[in-house]
């Protein structure tokens, strides 16, 4: 059976503050640290081992998941003294896994949410009998990605840097962060320094000849590198619009998880999500937002497409629209956050301090 590499060592810096004490993996997304609808769905696939290589805050994720035995996997965990890049980390943590030099590897990325078919890629690298196999996606603008153009037969052309010009948009096909690697490839990345599989591992391999395949697979797809995207995504896993095993419940409009209290008025819809001891009072709005354990939302406030960090307390007819409050915050009555605004953690905001718009 294939086992798996899982890359979760990033400081998740487009993320702060919601990584200021947790781990990009870790953030709950849908009531569960986001790590374990990873981990679900390679099971799901018919993954049993994973090995995590982990870097930033490593020391959190073996005391939440232990040896995997709660989820049906075998996991080990690695960590890098130094950052290694992609693929230093692939190549770091090669002595753990048990597969022969011509078996596949799956190597997947801790902050990429998706409904890609894993097994369906490791198939596709098995029938083509390529050395790497890519999940490519198609995206609507590319100009943010690296490009991955393709023959007729699915074989990668070339890796083209994000485009700058319309010229230079030869495909919509991106890399999605998910492969398929023969081991004996993994093998092959020089071990003891910084070593990206995107700029460097890939290219190099097309460049001696060795046969990368894509397989193009438009499910659902969302990078969460940046606040909104999160918040985004947590929302689609409740909504069960991107699937996974892990939700703990049923899909719908709202997730409140046991030990939340909801006033009878008060109103939660688009994907909500609202963790164990958090408070939501009376008359209060909030949708599509991700409220995290042991926050308050007082009464009358709004909160939309916003994620309210562990312990924060947001003041009576307060807005946040489209922000992240950090963990412990503390923003007073009367307050209008919008525009992605980030309120560091712990930092606290008086009364009506501060407005978007005019008091009026």
């Amino acid at each position: 059976m294939t086992e798996a590499i899982l890359l979760v060592g990033g400081k998740g810096t487009r993320l702060r503050p919601l990584t200021v004490h947790t781990p990009k993996p870790m953030v709950p997304a849908a009531g569960v640290p986001f790590l374990t609808h990873q981990l679900a769905r390679a099971r799901a696939a018919g993954v049993e081992h994973i090995v995590l290589a982990t870097s930033y805050l490593a020391e959190v994720f073996e005391p939440h998941f232990g040896d995997g035995s709660a989820l049906g996997l075998r996991l080990e965990y690695v960590t890098e003294d130094e950052p290694l890049g992609t693929g230093g980390a692939i190549r770091n943590v090669a002595d753990r896994l048990d597969s022969a030099p011509g078996d596949p590897v799956l190597v997947f990325n801790g902050d990429i949410l998706t409904g890609l078919d894993i097994a369906g890629l490791v198939a596709t690298h098995r029938d083509s009998g390529a050395d790497v196999s890519l999940h490519l996606t198609r995206v609507e603008d590319p100009r943010a990605f690296g490009l991955v153009p393709t023959d007729a037969t699915g074989r990668v052309t070339a890796f083209l840097e994000k485009p700058e010009t319309p010229e230079e948009i030869v495909t919509d096909q991106i890399n999605a962060g998910a492969y398929v690697f023969d081991r004996s490839v993994i093998d092959s990345i020089p071990t003891g320094r910084a070593v990206s599989v995107e700029r460097e591992t890939f290219p190099g391999l097309l460049a001696d000849g060795a046969h990368l395949q894509g397989m193009v697979d438009s499910t659902y797809w969302l990078d969460l590198g940046t606040p909104h995207a999160f918040v985004r995504g947590s929302a689609d896993l409740v909504l069960g619009h991107a699937p996974s095993p892990a939700v703990p419940g049923r899909c719908g409009e709202r997730l409140v998880l046991e030990g939340a209290r909801i006033a009878d008025d008060a109103k939660l819809t688009g994907g909500t999500a609202v963790s164990a001891g958090a408070v939501i009072g009376a008359g209060a709005v909030v949708e599509g937002s991700t409220i995290l354990a042991g926050a308050v939302v007082h009464p009358g406030a709004t909160v939309v497409d916003s994620l309210i960090g562990a312990g924060a307390v947001i003041g009576e007819r307060t807005v946040v629209h489209g922000s992240v409050i950090g963990d412990g915050a503390h923003i007073g009555a009367g307050n209008e956050l919008r525009h992605g605004v980030r309120i560091w953690c712990g930092a606290v905001i008086p009364d009506g301090a501060v407005r978007f718009s005019s008091d009026q």
